[in-house]
């Protein structure tokens, strides 16, 4: 691909990657304007999200976006819906006039009975965006005082009021209040304040789980204590049976840390987006109330240390098993190796057994052997003497046997000898 003035080659991730920080812009919202978001778990993948702004689309007229969209705007009567797509969740934005008081009915807005949710809701904001007047700070009575929090935003420009509570509609609230701020920091500030709201609730996704599996991280270690007492105790005797209870333990160790894995550096991800997205607030504290970052700060900390706690647990328990698995391992090894040495020591035995066995046969067999010899040497002479020849049959024949035994021992010595020899060349060559 060739672009540009100076006609050079473009790289194929070019594009997005440039496009990437035009992305997500933030939306022009001209107070008073109310925004409601939700943010749904997308666990059936891209397809579904496609499936439902098509249908969208088609019940406002309008073209539906591209199968590999990410990002997607289109008209909702006197609002705006807008759609974005995330690595595990996808948002939808409406924003629109708001109610004649704070906390009245949404008359116009599209998560109405034709809205089919993409998946399982997780969160789901209701922002309003009011000038700051004495009638507006009148709102803070609506909200719970046990966790109001309400600070100065925007250098004094604005005020954002919220309680962390839901409403009948499941919907966390939160108010602005607006002394003047353009139509850019009020979208700026409003995308800023839904996003710490969202990312926070991602980021508790963690702590369920981090409970769940510290009933299982005790089970272990208590498994683990209690065989480590036995090597104590039994030493050597049932490291067969201990090695493989261990080995089962660090199984089911690995699969849920498996499990966990993606959670918990998903909610360390999001915890990350929340203080960096608090950050950018600078609140200044109004007297008598809580800041939002003061008040998450207390709330969400302990939750991500639970879970940072459950993942070094996973890791030091999966060393502790590792170094038990190895002891049990080597005496496994020593006993084996002991088996073995016991074996070689009795088949080097049996060797030497074997071995005079086979000196003891061929001894006879040199006699035998020997025998027959003799006895064919007897006929000859004998033949040879009642040729006429003047031989005595009987002393020859008995001087021969010495003889013929030595003969016969050089012969089969020679034989042992030569099969030695070979069996000796293939045993190096091998």
């Amino acid at each position: 691909m060739v672009s540009g003035s100076f006609g050079f080659p473009i790289a194929k991730d070019r594009p997005m990657a440039l496009g990437e920080v035009h992305a997500r812009p933030y939306p022009l919202i001209e107070s008073p304007r109310i925004i409601v978001q939700l943010a749904f778990m997308t666990d059936g993948g891209a397809a579904v999200d496609n499936a439902v702004l098509a249908a969208l689309s088609r019940a406002r007229g309008v073209a539906a976006p591209q199968p590999d969209a990410r990002h997607y705007v289109m008209s909702w009567g006197t609002g705006t819906l807008r759609w974005e797509r995330h690595t595990e969740f996808s948002t939808y934005f409406y924003e629109g006039p708001v109610p004649a008081h704070y906390g009245g009915e949404i008359t116009d807005h599209p998560f109405g009975d034709g809205f089919s949710p993409p998946g399982s809701l997780i969160s789901g904001v209701r922002l309003e965006v009011r000038k700051w007047t004495a009638e507006a700070e009148l709102s803070l009575a609506s909200f719970d005082p046990a966790s109001l929090c309400f600070s100065e935003v925007e250098n004094g420009a604005a005020a954002v009021i919220t309680d962390f509570r839901q409403d009948k509609d499941g919907l966390t609230r939160i108010l602005v209040l607006d002394k003047g701020l353009a139509p850019a920091r009020v979208g700026a500030l409003a995308q800023r304040l839904i996003e710490i709201e969202t990312y926070r609730t991602l980021a508790m996704l963690g702590l369920p789980l981090a409970y769940s599996l510290s009933p299982q991280m005790r089970r272990i270690e208590d498994e683990l204590t209690i065989i480590t007492q036995r090597m104590r105790q039994e030493a050597k005797a049932g490291s067969d049976e201990m090695l493989g209870e261990i080995t089962a333990l660090a199984a089911e160790l690995e699969a849920s840390a498996a499990a966990s894995l993606y959670r918990f550096g998903a909610s360390r991800a999001y915890d990350g987006i929340v203080q960096e997205r608090i950050a950018t607030l600078s609140e200044v504290a109004v007297s008598g109330y809580d800041t939002w970052g003061a008040f998450l700060q207390r709330r969400l900390a302990p939750a991500m240390r639970t879970c940072r706690s459950i993942e070094e647990r996973q890791a030091g328990l999966s060393r502790k098993l590792s170094r038990a698995t190895a002891l049990l391992r080597s005496w496994v090894d020593l006993q084996l190796a002991k088996q073995n040495s016991e074996l070689l020591f009795s088949m080097n035995r049996r060797a030497k057994l074997q071995l005079r066995l086979q000196q003891t046969v061929e001894g006879l067999s040199v006699a035998a052997v020997s025998y027959y010899v003799v006895g064919l040497f007897g006929y000859i002479a004998k033949a040879v003497e009642s040729a006429g020849l003047p031989i005595h049959s009987g002393l020859l024949t008995g001087m021969s046997v010495p003889i013929i035994i030595f003969v016969i021992w050089r012969i089969v010595r020679g034989i042992r000898k030569k099969h030695g020899d070979e069996s000796g060349g293939a045993t190096g060559q091998s």
